[in-house]
């Protein structure tokens, strides 16, 4: 019997010759990473344990997102703590918020989640380096605090869901649009400890940022990770990403066993919105109605991304923010805020009268730069929407994309594209 891709790549980072699924195993941890709120408690568990110096100084880093800027004097500790901590262990990587951004976002830009690699993180977020072809889990911290001493987790080998999409995408709907219809599909517990491995022609010719919005919100349906093979796509956005030169090539075996097979046909999908409280609460921008906003909020680990930006600047170029309607746009990293300014697009959102933030989690959290009062309602192309996500837990959190996200700022209202733009 073949294997499956996240398979092939647990088999290469542990002892076990026959690697059996559902079996538990310890593997082998190529890259380790946390954040401002998860990565103090994951030092003091190293601590705890005993350890001086971390695994490899190589294969960690610590990036200051959530709280950051920092908003207050807890989390200026917080930031501290892993800052001090990176420098007493000379860690190669460590991105203050000047150099950085959203973890998520930072470590493919910065060429270090590859294919093949096993990668851990103290943020249930990681899967998002799945869409380059590595199998990332999210982690506790105490889990991570672990790693960070001795370079390898136990895990048990998950089983894998396929999903193929088949057909020709409809105008204006992409990656978030297609995460959130599966999601409705199968339910927020759909593919709890499972890999959702995304395939077909869809995907096959979606770009590399609509894959990372996919393997993010793996996450929201209860997956370990999600993951797409490697091709040319993936490896023309590494080459100008890392300066190494070759990346395997793994792909799963043609008799590979897997738990389910779903298969897509995307043609009926339109633009997707999930209501509140849930990612499953999916619903056609056509069955929507009339649900006025307060907030819309385009950024975040899921669609802070250049693409993403230029397609909210699509939308909101020559036109202006409803005036009931406050707009918060926040660029995943620097590097993305920069080339959104070569572009001209952060001219378009100001102009708009958007108001633009640096890259931080911010309010996808409920922490900072945009939190909701009472009775508020948000479209965001975030991930969650749970009670009191981004705010007073009377409030409301839908979730959609850039362009629903954008053409709802200047409606006043969550609204389609084409209600903004003729097509």
């Amino acid at each position: 019997m073949g294997r499956t891709i996240a398979e092939k790549i647990l088999q290469s980072h542990c002892a076990e010759k026959d690697l059996k699924k559902g079996a538990l195993i310890k593997a082998r941890v190529d890259f380790a990473f946390a954040n401002d709120i998860t990565g103090p408690l994951a030092i003091e568990v190293f601590n705890q344990v005993g350890a001086s110096k971390v695994f490899n100084r190589d294969k960690i880093t610590f990036v200051p997102d959530h709280f950051t800027p920092n908003k207050d004097i807890k989390s200026a500790q917080q930031a501290k703590m892993i800052k001090e901590f990176s420098q007493s262990q000379d860690l190669t990587y460590y991105f203050e918020i000047g150099q950085a951004g959203i973890e998520h976002a930072l470590l493919p830009e910065r060429g270090l989640a590859l294919p093949g690699q096993f990668i851990v993180g103290a943020d249930s977020h990681t899967p998002t380096s799945g869409a380059l072809g590595a199998l990332a889990v999210g982690v506790g911290s105490t889990d991570l605090g672990v790693v960070l001493a001795l370079g390898e987790i136990w895990i048990r080998v998950p089983e894998t869901i396929k999903f193929i999409y088949q057909g020709k995408l409809n105008k204006w709907v992409g990656g978030k649009d297609l995460i959130l219809y599966t999601i409705s599909q199968i339910g927020v517990n759909g593919a709890n400890y499972k890999v959702m491995e995304f395939s077909g022609e869809v995907i096959r010719q979606l770009s590399i940022d609509h894959r990372f919005t996919m393997c993010n919100m793996a996450t929201e349906a209860g997956a370990k990770s999600g993951i797409i093979e490697p091709d040319e796509i993936t490896f023309t956005y590494l080459r100008s990403h890392t300066d190494k030169t070759f990346f395997p090539s793994l792909q799963s075996d043609p008799d590979a066993e897997y738990e389910q097979i779903m298969e897509i046909e995307v043609a009926n999908i339109e633009p997707q919105v999930a209501f509140p409280h849930l990612p499953e609460n999916c619903k056609p921008i056509s069955e929507v109605g009339e649900i006025k906003i307060d907030q819309v909020v385009i950024g975040s680990c899921t669609n802070g991304r250049l693409e993403d930006l230029r397609l909210a600047a699509t939308i909101l170029k020559e036109h202006k923010v409803n005036s009931k309607v406050r707009v918060i746009i926040i660029p995943a990293t620097q590097e993305v805020y920069r080339e959104a300014l070569e572009e001209g697009l952060i001219k378009i959102f100001i102009e708009a009268g958007a108001v633009v933030s640096p890259p931080t989690c911010g309010p996808c959290l409920g922490g900072h730069m945009g939190v909701l009062a009472k009775g508020e309602r948000a479209i965001s192309t975030t991930n969650r929407n749970f009670v009191g996500r981004m705010g007073h837990p009377e409030s409301e959190v839908y979730l959609a994309s850039p362009a629903v996200a954008a053409a709802s700022a200047v409606t006043g209202k969550i609204s389609s594209p084409e209600e903004v733009i003729l097509t």
